[in-house]
């Protein structure tokens, strides 16, 4: 009995010695850039959560942030699937009595800053409210046009809509 305990011991220090978590100074950060017209905006934001966090590369840390600077543009050209950009409504809190706001998407989409719909989609799947989270959410710029000021660090341009034919909308 005690040889499989300590077979099962040695396996255990075994795996921790080739277990790595990375540490800050060693992250690698890269920039991505996303052209996202007529893309759906669900799909976008969980593919953008997942670079913002490095759960794409193999060293994926849980508690380091990790993840790569996306650049989103044409964030006003974004879309939506069944009648989301109608239905769905954003609400937030003046923090007066009977102060609950509402808009539509498609009232903030037409809107002065039709980017914050790309963002808030995005931060909604990052962990709530966390030192870490925000931390990975800088690393996020929507921009409404097709112009941004990134191109001193060449992002590297990634083709979301050919990825699948469900990521943009069927006309």
């Amino acid at each position: 009995m005690s040889r499989q305990i300590l077979a099962s011991t040695e396996f255990i220090e075994e795996i921790m010695k080739t277990t790595k978590f990375i540490k800050t100074a060693e992250v690698e950060k890269k920039w991505i850039l996303i052209d996202a017209e007529d893309v759906v905006v669900g799909r976008l934001a969980t593919f953008i959560a997942m670079r913002l966090r490095g759960k794409h590369m193999p060293t994926y840390t849980p508690h380091i942030d990790h993840g790569d600077n996306v650049i989103v543009i044409n964030a006003e050209k974004v879309a939506f699937t069944g009648k989301k950009r109608n239905d769905k409504v954003y609400y937030w809190h003046t923090g007066y009595p009977g102060g609950l706001k509402e808009r539509t998407a498609d009232k903030i989409l037409d809107g002065r800053f039709p980017e914050r719909v790309m963002r808030k989609a995005v931060q909604r799947m990052l962990p709530k409210e966390s030192p870490l989270a925000r931390q990975q959410l800088s690393n996020l710029r929507v921009y409404a046009g097709s112009e941004h000021p990134h191109a001193a660090q060449e992002p590297q341009v990634i083709d979301f809509k050919s990825m699948s034919p469900k990521n943009t909308k069927g006309k």
